[in-house]
């Protein structure tokens, strides 16, 4: 649903056969990294010197640069404004700059299975659980928020370890990964093959409209020609409903037979199978027993504090105003992995319960890095590819950034834009009232 306002101008004299092929090899460079093994901090973003600091207005920047299928000019900048809750805004990365540049940066090291510390996620997230549920059955009432920002949290951490597994970055056995992602997913009634078909996809064509997977964000013409009713929605999904946005992706991509190809249905039944022994076990009895207050106390809250780390992290990591989504002719895996992903700094015990997910960048150059090995890859990253990382702190400057100017995406003029055509005006004007068409969906 999201992503990005760019502030970049691209001017492209492009060979289409020139085109097609380094597209293939990127992506083909994609697939081999994603799939071997079978108020803190306020960024640089370029204004006109006519505009006050401080305002939220992206304006055209008058630059050109070289992506690896165009040919441009990089030319300088005017004046710096902030912008909430980033702490670095990347530089473009270099043309001759490939995804395996970056992989073969890496130490050999962090790529290696650990058996030990991969049980270990496993054992700090029950031990968690454990903790979380036995305070839920003594707290009293008024601690109830405290105890549900942390079991929800724990409950993420189910969630992490099977992500490892659907990467098979947990056991070097296909079986054990299939088994113990399966396993730790079904009580968040997440069918595993289903997610992890999907999630692969996601890193094969990050940021790319159309393709990826995680989410899309709403465009102008959607918006402009929807119902009051279907509005409403996409301006809660993109605003303060922010948290629950992956309930919905959960529901559209993980449940239906006819969105996967009929050589993975065999995987796919078995999870869904999965969900259901767990929906008739656990859940139905639970409900039986406890009633709809005791299936809220016991499952759905701590369900629904997960989906809020499930959309925040895919919202966060994915979604700034100066992060297009591209087109499949203009993408480039190596500026989406390493220039597209955020890493943003969580509390630190949200990063443990979490198993470092949050640690994000390492992850997205290769899926073959385990969860407890990502700091070790992001130290190396930032070693050698520094400039060109993203950086934020999560918090609510964070947040209302995104929420507030990432609306709607412009294919055409690669920006985000507001939903309301008078403050597309207002944006396009730099923030002065304009006599332009109300069909104006462009930042200038």
């Amino acid at each position: 649903m999201y992503l990005a306002a760019s502030t970049l101008r691209i001017s492209a004299t492009t060979n289409p056969d020139l085109f097609e092929k380094r597209t293939r090899q990127e992506q083909m460079a994609g697939l081999m990294a994603t799939s071997l093994r079978n108020p803190r901090g306020s960024i640089a973003l370029l204004k006109k010197p006519s505009q006050p600091l401080g305002k939220f207005a992206l304006p055209s920047l008058g630059l050109k640069w070289r992506s690896p299928v165009t040919k441009a000019i990089a030319t300088p900048v005017n004046i710096i404004a902030s912008v909430p809750g980033f702490v670095q805004l990347a530089e473009p990365v270099p043309v001759e700059v490939s995804l395996m540049d970056v992989v073969k940066s890496l130490p050999k090291e962090v790529f290696e299975i650990d058996e030990f510390k991969a049980w270990k996620t496993v054992a700090i997230t029950i031990s968690a659980l454990a903790a979380g549920y036995a305070a839920l059955a003594v707290a009293p009432w008024y601690l109830y928020p405290v105890v549900y920002m942390y079991l929800g949290t724990a409950v993420t951490g189910l969630f992490v370890v099977g992500h490892d597994c659907g990467h098979n970055s947990f056991s070097k056995s296909q079986l054990v990964n299939d088994v113990v992602g399966t396993i730790m997913m079904a009580p968040l009634i997440y069918p595993f093959e289903p997610w992890r078909i999907k999630h692969n996809i996601h890193h094969a064509h990050t940021n790319k409209l159309i393709m990826d997977t995680a989410w899309q964000p709403f465009r102008p013409h959607q918006f402009d020609r929807a119902g009051p009713f279907t509005k409403a929605v996409m301006k809660a999904a993109m605003g303060p409903l922010w948290w629950v946005a992956s309930v919905g992706h959960w529901l559209l991509w993980h449940f239906d037979l006819s969105k996967f190809r009929t050589q993975d249905l065999p995987k796919v039944k078995v999870s869904l199978v999965a969900v259901l022994a767990f929906t008739l076990v656990v859940l139905l009895p639970l409900l039986i027993t406890q009633g709809p207050i005791g299936f809220i106390k016991w499952w759905l809250l701590p369900w629904l504090g997960f989906h809020f780390w499930m959309s925040t992290f895919t919202l966060v990591h994915h979604t700034a105003p100066h992060i297009p989504f591209k087109q499949n002719r203009e993408w480039n895996v190596v500026e989406a992995q390493l220039n597209g992903t955020v890493h943003c700094d969580y509390p630190a015990w949200v990063e443990i319960l979490c198993h470092d997910i949050s640690v994000h960048i390492p992850h997205h150059v290769s899926t073959r890095i385990p969860s407890y090995n990502l700091r070790k890859a992001y130290a190396s990253i930032q070693k050698n590819w520094d400039k060109y990382l993203n950086k934020a702190v999560f918090g609510i400057p964070l947040i209302s950034t995104i929420i507030n100017e990432c609306n709607l995406f412009d294919a055409e003029q690669k920006k985000w834009i507001k939903f309301e055509k008078a403050a597309r005006q207002l944006q396009s004007s730099g923030g002065k009232p304009s006599s332009a068409s109300n069909d104006s969906t462009c930042l200038n």
